[in-house]
């Protein structure tokens, strides 16, 4: 049977849940891949949280260095989180002969190129299913499931905090502060949200996604990106009367137009499959060329379905002799015969206080028009206040650049009155 040492680097949620899934299944794997994964190192600067784990204590590394020169570990696991410190440590493993498993998404988005071509040059893997969508097999998906296709467009909820802020704001008719607080008391969110309710994470998530479903690289910096933090509840229950639900979404397309990527809030139809992914679950729908809709559903973060992707990508890596690399030039920016679309097509959601005199709707509506823009619905919630009407418009597709030019127009007459939300509403 074959033997494949293991170091960890890191034991915070992640890394503690993973090694207890390898300790806890190590029998099984033995009976079900014929291979004995043993945990031979970790490196871990609080040795109580290592001990209290069940780790021998010679088996506690103090530093990178005595993790790498142990013979007896083949593949290193990267899950500490940040990026310049796990960067360093990476690439040390690369060189030093080791293949490496990494969550790290914001490591793997801003580096996979780096990281890569040393992976190639020593002839080790990189593996990183447990970057995107943790429990949720969308990598593996992605490169051994769906080759046949050309995948033509993803659609996700990747980010569970997000998702679990707008669930509580949907469900409970919170406000935003109140839902964010809730999820920090829960752990679903970080002391400082940034990077989840700005959307920084699923950016960095979609870029590896896209990469891999349209096999192009898409840098990260090339996603349109826009969080969460402005939304208001008033605008939930004003979706939720015309038959929408708000997500956070990871949008990617592949056409002849040119690859579009985005992240961003979004009113979708009460009955797309992504309206019912609730709280701090992840899913992902997937369009290719020959099997049409697929979907995958599944929690995106915790100990052990983190933990589950991590140990999917050791086993593979300890029972396949070849190694995968990108199948797409991997290099910092983008090829130049890419195309990336930024003026993209939607349906949109926008709310004014609109002033309550003759003639104010007509000039609204005709602005509108000018900029060709058709209206679906328009409709009044609620009555005059202050001399202002608060009114809900939807519009049929139309370009990003003619909504924004649109609103600029209503904002810069100054007597129409103002616009206070602008959300997205996707159709398909």
């Amino acid at each position: 049977m074959k033997r494949v040492g293991i170091a960890i680097l890191g034991l915070g949620v992640v890394g503690g849940g993973t090694y207890e899934i390898l300790t806890r299944n190590r029998e099984f794997y033995q009976k079900t891949q014929n291979v004995d994964i043993t945990v031979e190192s970790v490196l871990e600067l609080r040795r109580e949280r290592a001990l209290s784990l069940g780790i021998p204590e010679e088996n506690i590394a103090g530093s990178i260095e005595e993790v790498l020169a142990n013979p007896n570990v083949d593949i290193v696991v990267e899950v500490m989180g940040g990026v310049e410190a796990a960067r360093n440590f990476v690439t040390l493993a690369l060189k030093s002969g080791k293949s490496v498993v990494t969550s790290n998404k914001e490591l793997l988005s801003k580096y996979w190129h780096e990281l890569e071509r040393l992976a190639r040059q020593r002839s080790v893997g990189l593996y990183y299913e447990a970057s995107c969508v943790g429990g949720v097999p969308i990598i593996r998906t992605l490169l051994d499931g769906l080759q046949a296709n050309r995948i033509e467009k993803m659609t996700g909820i990747i980010n569970g905090t997000t998702n679990y802020i707008l669930t509580r704001m949907t469900e409970d008719n919170a406000d935003y502060a109140n839902a964010l607080k809730e999820a920090q008391r829960l752990g679903y969110a970080e002391a400082n949200p940034e990077a989840d309710v700005e959307g920084f994470d699923a950016a960095y998530k979609l870029s590896i996604l896209s990469s891999l479903a349209f096999h192009t690289k898409v840098p990260f910096q090339k996603i349109y990106r826009e969080g969460i933090s402005g939304i208001q509840a008033a605008d939930i229950r004003h979706g939720k009367e015309l038959g929408y639900v708000l997500k956070l979404l990871a949008i990617g397309t592949n056409s002849q137009e040119g690859v579009e990527v985005r992240v961003h809030p979004a009113f979708i139809k009460a009955d797309h499959p992504l309206a019912a992914v609730n709280n701090s679950f992840n899913a992902v729908l997937v369009h290719g060329d020959s099997v049409g809709d697929i979907m995958l559903y599944g929690r995106g973060a915790g100990a052990e379905p983190t933990g589950s992707a991590i140990v999917s990508d050791i086993l593979f890596a300890a029972t396949h002799s070849d190694v995968q690399y990108s199948t797409f030039k991997n290099t910092a920016s983008a090829e130049k015969d890419v195309r990336f679309i930024t003026d993209f097509k939607s349906a949109y959601y926008i709310r004014l206080n609109a002033v309550d005199e003759a003639g104010t709707l007509a000039k609204i509506t005709g602005i509108f028009s000018k900029n060709g823009i058709s209206i679906v619905e328009l409709t009044q919630k609620g009555s005059c206040v202050e001399g202002r009407v608060p009114l809900v418009i939807v519009t049929h597709e139309t370009r990003e650049q003619s909504i924004k030019n649109t609103v600029a127009k209503i904002r810069a007459a100054g007597t129409l009155g103002t616009v206070e939300a602008v959300i997205r509403v996707v159709m398909g």
